[in-house]
Order: C-alpha cells, then structure tokens, then sequence
C-alpha cells in the first residue's frame, strides 16, 4: 500500500498533475488523484515524512532532471512537475513544521538591481523548493543592501543572483562586495546565473559557482552541502 501511494505520487509529479481536475503530459487521467490528493492520502496512511520527501518528491525531480537533460523533456513539463511539487510541499509544510523536520538549507533569490527579468529565476526557485529548499525570493531589480540585509535577516545559507544582461552583471559584483562590507561572505554560498554570465566572470566576482541552468543550481547546492566544491 505504501509503496504504491508513493509510486503514484511520483508518477503524478512525472505527469504535472497537482490536483484530481488535471490531465497528464502523455494521456487523459482527469479524475485520478493528483499530487496534492496523494500527498493527503500519505499522510493519512501513517507515511513517514521522510519517506515521502525522497521516495516520492525528491526521487521524481531526479528523475524529471534526467528527461530534461535527454531532451525527453521541456521547460514546461519540467515546471508542470516542479509545480505538482509546489502543491505537495504545502500540504507538508504545517506537519514539516511540526516535527521540525529541517530543509536542506535556506535560498534568498534576487535579480539583480536594475534588471526586471524573472523567468530564469523563478524556474530556479521552483527547482529548488522541489529538490528540499526553502526559498525567499526578492523579486526583480534589487539593490545590493537590501539582499545583504535578507542574509542576515532570514539567516540564508545560499545567495541565488540573476541577470539577464550585459549591463547589469556588474550589480553581482557589488552584491558579493556589500556581502563582504556587512560581514556576510563567509556566511554564504553565492551562486549566480543568466545568459551573460559565464564561470569565468562568476571567478572574476569572487562567487563560488555558475550555474548554467536550474538544474545547475541544485546539483551545485547539493555538492556545496556535501562538502564539496563546484
């Protein structure tokens, strides 16, 4: 019974279905459970938390990540599935809350200042929620003082900037360096992203890693929790 909830959950996640109302990616399962019914259903049963965290989350964005980097998948089916995740993470989050259970760490998102672009960054945060963050996302176009004061505000092990252009990439610069003014670097790991960004100017700037995607970014969080370096 246990084994078949989560297998159901997964296959709901694979499918980007979050409630009983959607259809699936490959065929027509209106009326099957979704992730946010599934999820319940877990509960329910007595399910360990845990359980249904990396057998049923966890274990179906890996396997969404492998259909993104095969080309089986695209940016919508990828987000249909980091959204099913969405759902079930706030069907957990008052019983996560209660056993205390902790997330893999805490995330501040930011496009950078004078840049209004958010697509990027919000697949990020989505990727990230699903793989077991806790994400604080800033929004767009945010000066370098006020994400420093979110670090140290909400106690973020993980600093997530984004550009999307050539002329505000300097604005990554000058948030590591108010990091470095209010005491902060140490305390974080910066990853940066967008299209003009490389690993070379990532180097230049002092952050600790370049993510060319968001699947980038979780793999480079993961490894950063791990002890190792990307």
């Amino acid at each position: 019974m246990k084994e078949q909830i989560l297998a159901d959950l997964r296959e709901s996640i694979l499918q980007g279905r979050r409630h009983a109302a959607d259809e699936g990616l490959t065929e027509d399962l209106v009326g099957r459970p979704g992730a946010v019914e599934l999820t319940k259903t877990a509960l329910e049963q007595g399910i360990d938390l845990k359980e249904i965290l990396a057998q049923g989350l966890n274990d179906a964005m890996t396997e969404v990540g492998k259909r993104y980097a095969s080309g089986e998948y695209f940016i919508p089916d990828m987000l249909a599935a980091a959204e099913a995740v969405g759902v079930a993470m706030e069907v957990l989050k008052p019983h996560l809350a209660q056993q205390k259970e902790k997330t893999k760490g805490k995330f501040i998102l930011a496009t950078v200042e004078k840049d209004q672009h958010d697509i990027g960054k919000n697949i990020v945060g989505l990727m990230l929620r699903g793989a077991g963050f806790e994400v604080v996302d800033l929004g767009t176009d945010v000066p370098a003082r006020e994400i420093a004061s979110a670090v140290a505000a909400e106690g973020a092990d993980f600093v997530g900037l984004s550009a999307l252009l050539d002329t505000t990439m300097r604005y990554m610069r000058k948030t590591i360096a108010e990091l470095e003014k209010q005491g902060l670097r140490e305390k974080v790991k910066v990853l940066i992203g967008g299209a003009p960004t490389s690993p070379e100017f990532a180097a230049e700037i002092g952050a600790d890693s370049h993510c060319k995607d968001a699947f980038a970014a979780v793999a480079a969080a993961e490894s950063f929790i791990r002890g190792g370096k990307n």
